[in-house]
């Protein structure tokens, strides 16, 4: 069977991929959320801006991702952080680091792109006003194609709405995006549609990677709860498998190995009936094996 082209990149690259990826993100709006407690002002310097970009501001390229969604409560605060967190890692279970690496990645990436394209298109059009994005390419979008990809990959669970209603979240997911559909109609039909253009791209570049994600995955990504713990059993299984190394050298007295104890010499004792080795420390006080008790 031909190897994919995705199967082969993460054969070369999959080796570089992040490990808990979702936590290093959480970690990042930990310090986002610290920054704004103590000086707000300053978010205003880290956005993801192009035309200040343009003009030799490059940190904004990387410090929009330590900007968190917005919340003024510390309690909410901090189960945002952990449902993204429990669900992140969820997703590296099933699908592997690599895999997850390049979702988020692509996803950030993609983000950067669209704030571009929508800065030339606003430009072109001669709309300057509209140049300057603010807080409009965010993680807030970021975090809802993981919680969107989280729903396609587990359709069936459950979580409680407002801690109290049972719902699954694919329906949970399903309502998110009939949400920002509105949104953006209603955006468009009250502030124009020059607007409602903006708000359009910025969506459509932050949640691309899941879009991408969803028509090629679609119908073959779906798991329940006890087949993501089998998928994570067997890849530990896998991983433990190839870590695994066959020594060179063995003791036949204590069964330390070259691999184990590399410091060790091992030698081959002439007296002894088959190829059995000895560590220096075994090599003369050993009984020597026969199976001719004659000789």
């Amino acid at each position: 069977m031909k190897e994919s082209f995705s199967s082969r990149m993460e054969r070369k690259l999959g080796k570089y991929a992040i490990k808990n990826i979702t936590l290093y993100l959480i970690v990042c709006y930990a310090f986002g959320y610290i920054i704004e407690l103590v000086n707000p002002d300053f978010i205003s310097f880290m956005t993801l801006e192009p035309a200040y970009i343009l003009k030799g501001q490059i940190w904004r390229l990387f410090t929009w991702l330590v900007i968190p969604p917005t919340e003024s409560n510390l309690f909410f605060v901090l189960i945002m952080l952990y449902f993204y967190y429990s669900i992140g890692r969820s997703l590296e279970m099933v699908w592997g680091t690599y895999r997850l690496n390049v979702y988020l990645i692509s996803g950030m990436i993609f983000t950067i792109l669209g704030s571009f394209v929508l800065y030339g298109i606003i430009t072109a059009l001669g709309a300057p006003e509209l140049t300057t994005f603010g807080m409009a390419f965010s993680t807030t979008y970021i975090n809802l194609s993981i919680f969107l990809a989280y729903a396609a990959t587990f359709p069936d669970m459950q979580v409680l709405l407002f801690f109290l209603i049972p719902i699954k979240v694919k329906v949970l997911g399903i309502i998110y995006v009939i949400i920002l559909v509105y949104e953006c109609v209603s955006i468009g039909a009250n502030f124009g549609l020059l607007v409602g253009m903006v708000y359009w791209v910025v969506i459509g570049a932050s949640l691309l990677n899941f879009i991408i994600f969803f028509l090629t995955s679609r119908g073959k990504i779906q798991y329940n709860p006890r087949q993501a713990r089998q998928r994570m059993e067997y890849r530990k299984k896998v991983a433990e498998a190839e870590t695994v190394k066959v020594a060179k050298h063995k003791c036949a007295v204590c069964g330390r190995t070259s691999e184990t104890n590399p410091e060790l010499e091992f030698r081959f004792c002439s007296k002894c009936q088959g190829n059995f080795e000895y560590c220096n420390d075994h090599i003369f006080t050993h009984t020597h094996i026969r199976y001719d008790e004659s000789e």
